[in-house]
């Protein structure tokens, strides 16, 4: 086989592999747009040709609130996230505290702990405390599952930043904390962006924490507002695929916008930036 008929025989494999990949992001669309008449019709209709904009009139009149606070969830857990790994890192990488190795072995083990579990840990907590059904209470829990991750990577990125950045910094006079804000947090944008996507992902598409810490709360995410559609004699699936699709819309444009942060940001180091 030449090369030419190889790359091609590549090529029509990656295709087809998207595509399978690709399918049920499709069929959720095509529902979305299915009335609820043509929902069970045998064979289906691979295409909405009785299409239906009532599912997406379900959503803008009643998930509104649900994305606001899906939102609002998942830049304050952005925000912690980066307010204590960042540092956290940086002690890591630069400083090397006693016990840095420990620590980095632990927040590795951290990340193997079942969602479930620590929900029912928090449950206890917040219900004693005041926090449960709460915004805030959902951005700690949320962050619980990002800082160990994003401390690793903050670790991995900033480990590579040259000595001598550090060296001319403190022959300039700065400080560990001056070093830090001034030298280290610029040079790790790639880093940074990396962190925030995954972080607002994980909150945005929670439902451990907010099914647990949030059931009975007036300002619910949106993967509860999606569940509530589902009941016991109703399930309103173009509803379900068209609240699916608006959710899932902030995070693919993040992820086009971000792609090449990303990728500089887990591979990448400092000097290659």
């Amino acid at each position: 086989m030449t090369a030419n008929r190889r790359g091609w025989w590549n090529t029509g494999l990656g295709l087809v592999f998207t595509a399978l990949m690709l399918f049920p992001v499709y069929w959720m669309i095509n529902v979305s747009f299915t009335r609820d008449q043509d929902m069970r019709k045998s064979p289906p209709y691979w295409f909405p040709v009785n299409g239906t904009l009532e599912g997406y009139r379900a959503v803008f009149d009643q998930q509104g609130p649900y994305l606001i606070t899906s939102l609002i969830v998942g830049i304050g857990t952005v925000a912690l996230t980066l307010a204590i790994s960042a540092p956290a890192a940086y002690s890591l990488a630069k400083l090397r505290p006693r016990g840095g190795g420990v620590l980095s072995f632990v927040l590795l083990i951290a990340q193997m702990i079942p969602g479930v579990i620590m929900a029912m840990g928090f449950y206890a907590i917040y219900l004693s405390t005041g926090v449960l059904n709460t915004a805030p209470g959902l951005i700690v829990a949320d962050s619980t599952l990002a800082v160990p991750f994003a401390v690793l990577i903050f670790t991995t990125f900033m480990s590579g930043i040259p000595e001598e950045l550090m060296h001319a910094a403190r022959v300039d006079g700065a400080g560990a904390l001056r070093t830090f804000w001034s030298v280290v947090l610029p040079v790790s944008r790639n880093a940074i962006i990396t962190v925030s996507l995954f972080t607002f992902l994980w909150a945005w598409s929670d439902f451990i924490f907010a099914s647990t810490l949030d059931g009975g709360g007036g300002h619910q995410p949106i993967t509860l507002g999606i569940y509530h559609y589902i009941g016991n004699n109703n399930q309103q699936w173009n509803a379900i695929m068209a609240t699916a699709v608006v959710a899932s819309i902030p995070a693919t444009v993040l992820l086009v916008i971000a792609q090449r942060y990303v990728s500089a940001g887990v591979t990448a180091g400092a000097v290659k930036d």
